[in-house]
């Protein structure tokens, strides 16, 4: 008989390497930059070799061996990547694996697998490969195993977490006026001016940190130029060192110093790059398009509870709200699980707790501050 702890933990672990296999090939597929390709294929290769072992743990102990498929999260991560581009979900990749590297420390089976050094192995080539800070070239990448640059940050977070926003302001203020018992029309209208002035606020604060931060990016890559002209040599060590703390020898570190410093814009955009984490490209990309998307987003959420209250009223138009609001806080709470790690379930469910505890709250308070109008 099999012990079920065990066999319970190997199938798991099992799981996880299934997904992280499928989810390296899915990069592999759509990753443009062939030498990242052969990183993630190389990564792929390690996760199926790392299901083997767990396969033949499980039949050490007796245990069936199941035939599993990889899960919701990597499923709709890999979609992702196939839509918008590896870059889209990089970060997300690199967080869960991060959260991930030290999984197997405590497990005796895996320790002495050598599993816990591939495993912070993977996290490290991920980090490089997710950091916005590379300034590293072919042959380079390929010695690192994969440094890439992850344009735009983590706009998936970003999208739902905007859309949640939207929804769970917006469904408490419509649930708090509705508990106060006035018109269908007084709702409605509440609910759109919620919408509109949440959104141009969430654009405006948007436009203002983004424009801010192009700005300093700005001032930051000015003075980089006045330094690199006017002391040159120690900007070269500076670089020097970087790359040896990324790996390289100190010979192959000069020499790759010497070539990028040779030519004065290479150099420039160079040590921006490595010094300072910016993209002279992006400067953190556009403040109008960051604050249109986030007007959008907040709209979208927002929408969902006040949309019956343009056909219906009274208790229809309250409990249609409610229902399309759950919907809508349970498909976000789905979307956070691809970022946060705890299962689809779990995180839905979550959704729909604070969602509804937030209008419950305001809804109690309407019906309070109606009735003392009222008397």
């Amino acid at each position: 008989m099999a012990d079920s702890s065990k066999t319970d933990r190997y199938k798991e672990n099992l799981q996880g390497e299934v997904d992280g296999a499928s989810l390296y090939r899915s990069l592999a597929d759509v990753e443009p930059d062939p030498k990242l390709a052969d990183v993630y294929r190389r990564l792929a290769a390690v996760e199926e070799g790392h299901a083997e072992y767990w396969k033949k743990q499980l039949g050490k102990v007796g245990a069936r061996v199941p035939a599993l498929k990889p899960g919701f999260r990597t499923r709709s991560l890999a979609f992702l990547a196939r839509r918008f581009g590896p870059a889209f979900v990089l970060p997300v990749i690199n967080t869960l694996e991060q959260d991930d590297s030290g999984v197997y420390d405590k497990q005796p089976e895996a320790v002495a697998g050598g599993l816990p050094q591939a495993e912070r192995s993977h996290a490290r080539i991920l980090s490089a490969i997710a950091s916005p800070k590379s300034g590293l070239e072919g042959g380079t990448i390929a010695r690192l195993e994969g440094r890439h640059r992850a344009m735009g940050g983590n706009a998936l977070r970003a999208a739902v977490l905007g859309a949640n926003d939207g929804l769970v302001s917006n469904m408490s203020l419509v649930m708090g006026v509705a508990g106060a018992e006035v018109s269908n029309s007084t709702i409605l209208l509440t609910g759109l001016a919620g919408l509109v002035a949440g959104a141009c606020s969430m654009a405006m604060g948007e436009w203002l940190s983004v424009n801010s931060s192009r700005e300093l990016y700005q001032k930051q890559i000015a003075t980089e130029a006045m330094e690199l002209e006017e002391v040159p040599e120690e900007e070269k060590e500076e670089l020097v060192l970087i790359y040896q703390a990324k790996g390289l020898s100190e010979a192959e570190a000069r020499a790759l110093a010497d070539k990028l410093l040779s030519d004065k814009n290479t150099a420039l955009d160079t040590l921006v790059r490595e010094e300072l984490g910016i993209d002279p490209a992006e400067l953190g990309g556009s403040a109008w398009g960051a604050a249109g998307t986030s007007f959008l987003l907040f709209a979208f959420g927002a929408i969902f509870p006040v949309a019956p209250y343009f056909f219906l009223s009274g208790w229809s138009a309250l409990i249609v709200s409610l229902a399309l609001s759950g919907l809508a806080l349970a498909g976000i709470g789905l979307g956070t699980s691809l970022f946060t790690g705890r299962s689809a379930l779990f995180s839905a469910m979550r959704q729909l707790l604070i969602g509804f505890a937030a209008a419950g709250v305001t809804y109690g308070v309407g019906a309070l501050v109606g009735v003392s109008l009222s008397g």
